[in-house]
C-alpha cells in the first residue's frame, strides 16, 4: 500500500530542523508523534501563523540530534513525557518505568515470582535470584578509585568517602544478597546475610559492621525490625507498587527531577576529565555516595534507564532523599555555571 504524501506541516518541520543543522524525515516525525513526543501538527504553530512554536521546534531538533537508525533514544523520551505532564504521558511513563524495573526478571526468563512465605515460594525466589546472577560480571574496581587515580595525575587529591560508604557496591559478595533482596524483600534476606556480605566487600571495617549488627540486635530485642523499615523492605514488588500508585503529577515531577539531575551530572563528569576540581567538589557532597556513584550516572541504553527508574522510585518513596537530590542539582548547576533548568512545569521546556 502506497504511503500518503507528507503534509505541508511535516515538510515545514523537516526544513526547520535542517536549518538547525540536523536531519529528519517525515516518517521519523510521524513516529515521534506516535510515541507522544510531538503533538498533532495543528498544535505546532500559533493560530494564523506558519511559524513553528519554539517548544516543538526545539524538541524536534533534540530528537533529530539523538535519533540513530535502529536505536532507541533511551530515557531522553521519558524527559519529554515528564515535561508534558498529561494523563497520557504519565501512563506511558508508568508503563516504561515498570518494564524497566522488571527487566532483570525478563532477561532471566522469569515470568512471575511466587509470593508468600511458604518454603516452596521462598526456594523459588532464591532459585530465580541465582538465575539472575548467572554470567553477571562485577567491576573489580570502585568508581571513586578510578577517579582518584585520574585526578592524582593532575596533582589533585579527591575527597575520601565516609567510613559509612561501601567502596564498591557492585562487589560480587553484595550482588548475590542484593538479587535476593530485590526479588523477595527483607523477608528473604536477613541482616546476618547482608552483614556477612559486607564483611567480604568491606574487610577493613569490622568494627563498623559489628556496630550495625549490635544496633539491629538491640532493635530486635525492643520489638523493632529495622530491615522492615527500609524502602527496599518489599523488594521489587514494593518498587513497582510505588510507581503504580503514584499520582500522575507526582510521577512526572519525579522523572523530571531525576532525569534533570542525571543530565547535569553527565555534563559535569565529562568536564571533570579536564577539570578534576569539579569531580572533587561533586565528591565532597553527601549525595555523591547517596546517589551519584550508585545510580546517578545514567548512560545511554538499558543501564542508564535502570538507573533513572531506580532514582525515580527513591524520589517518590523517600521525601528527604528527594529534597537532598533537588539541593544537589542546584549545587551541580552552580558548578556548571548555569541556571537550573525550570522543569517543574509542563511549559518549562520552551524556556531552555
Amino acid at each position: 500500500m502506497a504511503r500518503t504524501q507528507p503534509s505541508a506541516a511535516h515538510i515545514a518541520l523537516v526544513g526547520a530542523i535542517k536549518e538547525h543543522g540536523e536531519t529528519a524525515t517525515p516518517t521519523q516525525i510521524e513516529r515521534w508523534q506516535q510515541q507522544g513526543w510531538l503533538p498533532k501538527a495543528a498544535e505546532w504553530t500559533e493560530p494564523g501563523s506558519s511559524t513553528i512554536r519554539p517548544k516543538w521546534l526545539n524538541r524536534a531538533v533534540c530528537l533529530a540530534h539523538t535519533a540513530r537508525a535502529g536505536r532507541s533514544i533511551g530515557w531522553l523520551g521519558w524527559v519529554f513525557w515528564a515535561i508534558d505532564d498529561t494523563p497520557d504521558s504519565a501512563r506511558r511513563l508508568r508503563a516504561v518505568l515498570i518494564t524497566t524495573l522488571e527487566r532483570p526478571l525478563a532477561r532471566a526468563g522469569i515470568e512471575q515470582l511466587p509470593t508468600g512465605d511458604s518454603n516452596q515460594a521462598f526456594q523459588a525466589r532464591q532459585d530465580a535470584a541465582a538465575r539472575m546472577m548467572e554470567n553477571r560480571r562485577s567491576p573489580r574496581r570502585d568508581l571513586d578509585g578510578i577517579l582518584r587515580d585520574g585526578a592524582a595525575a593532575a596533582g589533585i587529591e579527591l575527597p575520601r568517602s565516609p567510613e559509612t560508604a561501601v567502596p564498591n557496591i557492585f562487589h560480587r559478595a553484595l550482588m548475590d544478597p542484593g538479587a535476593r533482596l530485590l526479588l523477595g524483600g527483607a523477608a528473604d534476606v536477613g541482616i546476618e546475610d547482608l552483614l556477612e556480605a559486607w564483611e567480604q566487600a568491606w574487610p577493613d571495617h569490622a568494627e563498623k559492621i559489628e556496630y550495625i549488627r549490635e544496633a539491629h540486635r538491640q532493635a530486635e530485642l525492643a520489638g523493632t525490625n529495622l530491615m522492615a523499615q527500609s524502602p527496599m523492605a518489599e523488594g521489587m514488588a514494593g518498587m513497582v507498587r510505588t510507581i503504580e500508585t503514584a499520582d500522575d503529577r507526582a510521577l512526572c515531577a519525579a522523572v523530571r527531577s531525576c532525569t534533570n539531575a542525571s543530565g547535569v551530572l553527565g555534563v559535569l563528569m565529562q568536564r571533570g576529565v579536564h577539570e578534576p576540581e569539579i569531580i572533587a567538589q561533586l565528591m565532597s557532597d553527601a549525595m555523591w555516595d547517596q546517589w551519584a556513584r550508585v545510580g546517578g550516572i545514567a548512560p545511554d541504553g538499558a543501564v542508564g534507564a535502570a538507573a533513572v527508574a531506580i532514582s525515580t522510585f527513591q524520589y517518590l518513596a523517600m521525601p528527604d532523599w528527594a529534597a537532598d537530590l533537588d539541593r544537589y542539582v542546584r549545587v551541580m548547576y552552580a558548578l556548571a555555571g548555569a541556571r537550573p533548568a525550570p522543569l517543574d512545569t509542563p511549559d518549562a521546556e520552551s524556556s531552555h
